[in-house]
């Protein structure tokens, strides 16, 4: 198999997991739960835990409970001095050029949240497109017209494009497309359950009768030792 595109997701992925704007974006996450249940964070905490197995992201959950203001959510939980939670990665460019690759990011959040942080990163000229929540009309990863719209800004397809993610129910959407991911890290969540819409459109999507595969790394800077596996990719 040769691959001629590697799609990132952005969060967790090209920085690590353990950052203070993950811990952010999850506080704030927790407290427009709070919000609309009217309980505290802890409550909040709890029942997000219990649902989100159920839904693609917390917005779709909130969504589904009856929340209608999605650009107020987006933008409590991405306020405009979210990049000040992220410490710089002084190795990401030189690592990224050193891949000599087509390369794109494909997120759940917006497009402000995504230039605010590659921005911050110092990366944001290495990547040919953006796709954002909004791209995917408010059903992100893992809804099948995700990836398909992050495919097409770029005129790649799933087979010739390895997606590298830091959640496995991201992954898991992709694989169910017939593609090859990597899993980053090991803060990877929980799987979406078999009656998660997504996945059940992921499913159906596939039409190629192709089965996808997840490879998993513990960060992306194993991702050159890998392309020159057997299993790896070959460079155009």
């Amino acid at each position: 198999m040769k691959f001629t595109h590697l799609l990132f997701d952005m969060d967790n992925t090209l920085y690590p997991a353990s950052s203070d704007m993950d811990k952010g974006i999850t506080r704030r996450m927790l407290e427009c739960v709070a919000d609309f249940f009217h309980t505290d964070l802890e409550g909040a905490s709890a029942l997000r835990a219990e649902r989100i197995v159920h839904y693609s992201t917390t917005l779709e959950w909130l969504r589904a409970e009856g929340m209608n203001d999605i650009e107020g959510f987006l933008a409590h939980v991405h306020p405009d001095n979210e990049a000040d939670e992220l410490l710089p990665q002084p190795r990401l460019r030189e690592f990224l050029l050193s891949l000599n690759m087509p390369m794109s990011i494909l997120s759940n959040a917006p497009h402000e949240h995504a230039d605010r942080v590659l921005a911050k990163l110092g990366v944001a000229d290495l990547f040919e497109a953006v796709t954002d929540i909004r791209d995917a009309d408010f059903n992100g990863k893992p809804y099948p017209g995700s990836y398909l719209a992050a495919l097409k800004k770029v005129g790649a397809d799933i087979e010739t494009t390895l997606f590298l993610d830091d959640m496995q129910k991201y992954t898991d959407g992709w694989v169910a497309l017939g593609g090859t991911a990597i899993l980053i890290g090991d803060k990877n969540g929980k799987p979406l359950t078999e009656d998660a819409q997504s996945m059940i459109e992921a499913r159906k999507a596939n039409t190629s009768g192709k089965v996808g595969k997840t490879f998993r790394m513990d960060s992306i800077y194993e991702l050159t030792r890998w392309l020159g596996s057997p299993q790896g990719v070959s460079k155009p």
